[in-house]
């Protein structure tokens, strides 16, 4: 029915989404590392049947909006959005080639749209002009009548709208611009071509069809991370021993171009192999000078800014010091607290322990300290 014609897809991304109280408006929050926009405007980039995407967006992100566009391949149209839903949309509108007959208006933030939903909203237009997809509504509904009193109202006739909405371009058009002419804001598509006189057709939604609204309807799937550090370092005369952020009384200090604290370099190694991001070497190299003595706690919070740029957290973090002497068994407490205070976690997500190789190998002859360390993040 609708294979020799133009169908256009409007994504409305230009809200704020000041219900998710997050720092960025929720349409770029990441759903499986994908913004949740880009992510709906796959599924139509994905559909044989879908000819132009146009996404509006809001004004400031409009040029972090192309580029993520086109970093994921999506050919889209990406255009400045105004104050309303309603004018975002209608600012899309005016940017539609001129070849299209259909138009599908989608929420940006329904990035679960399927395929199917999809074909039969586009279809459903081509027969009837003007659809909306929704699903009957589960839960019992009151009406509110007056400040004191309120009526159940017929759930069997009561719907729940989702988008894709679909229509007839022209009917469109022609919906939006009487609803300028006339002040008119409604709170969607449907309303607009009502107001004509066109009547609205409902076909079946979907209850995986989400809008996501606030912090609790994103998904529930988490993305962990899990890195490994190990380090060695030798003892050395003429040095202080640093471990864990301390100092710690002993005869012999450990070698290296920083501090050596080789608990610390252990942890970074692990944080920076959990996020993909090398290791201490990469970030920190022994050739320059800036590093030189420098306290490995302060690369540790380095490390720590990365981590939580790329949008990790720190589920924990178990350390194995290996070493035959010193004991550290009196200082672990400070330790944790040192390492708790840098990472701004909480003392009870970092665990040290302390082991010897019972005399064998290069610690067994005190030459040296070995640490490995394991982390958790999720995103």
């Amino acid at each position: 029915m609708y294979k020799n014609k133009k169908i256009a897809v409007i994504i409305a991304a230009a809200g704020i989404g000041s219900r998710m109280n997050a720092n960025t408006p929720k349409q770029y929050l990441e759903i499986d590392g994908t913004p949740m926009f880009v992510k709906t405007a796959l599924a139509f980039h994905e559909n044989e049947n879908i000819d132009y995407i146009i996404v509006v967006a809001n004004s400031e992100y409009l040029s972090e909006c192309d580029k993520l566009l086109k970093a994921s391949g999506i050919d889209a149209i990406s255009v400045a959005g105004g104050k309303e839903r309603q004018d975002s949309v209608y600012e899309g509108l005016k940017k539609l080639p001129k070849d299209v007959d259909y138009v599908l208006v989608h929420d940006a933030a329904r990035p679960f749209v399927s395929q199917k939903l999809i074909d039969e909203a586009i279809n459903a237009a081509c027969e009837k002009q003007a659809v909306v997809c929704a699903v009957p509504v589960k839960d019992t509904i009151r009406m509110k009548t007056s400040e004191e009193s309120s009526v159940t109202t017929d759930r069997n006739l009561m719907y729940a709208v989702q988008t894709p909405q679909a229509f007839d371009k022209s009917l469109l058009v022609r919906a939006y611009e009487q609803a300028f002419v006339e002040g008119f804001y409604g709170t969607d598509d449907a309303v607009l071509v009502e107001r004509t006189g066109h009547k609205v057709h409902i076909i079946d939604g979907a209850y995986d069809n989400i809008k996501i609204t606030t912090k609790e309807d994103l998904p529930m799937s988490v993305d962990m991370r899990v890195g490994t550090g190990f380090d060695v370092h030798v003892f050395a005369e003429n040095r202080k021993l640093i471990l864990g952020g301390l100092e710690i009384p002993f005869k012999k200090g450990l070698l290296g171009h920083s501090d050596a604290d080789v608990l610390i370099h252990a942890i970074m190694d692990a944080l920076l192999g959990a996020i993909g991001e090398g290791d201490i070497g990469k970030h920190f190299p022994d050739s320059d000078n800036k590093y030189k003595g420098i306290s490995s706690l302060l690369l540790l919070k380095e490390v720590d800014d990365i981590v939580k740029s790329k949008g990790y957290n720190i589920g924990n973090i178990d350390i194995t010091v290996i070493a035959e002497k010193p004991k550290i068994a009196p200082y672990i407490d400070e330790m944790t607290e040192k390492i708790a205070k840098t990472l701004n976690i909480e003392k009870g997500k970092i665990n040290i322990k302390g082991t010897t190789t019972e005399k064998l190998g290069f610690i067994g002859r005190e030459e040296g300290v070995a640490v490995q360390a394991i982390c958790t993040l999720s995103r």
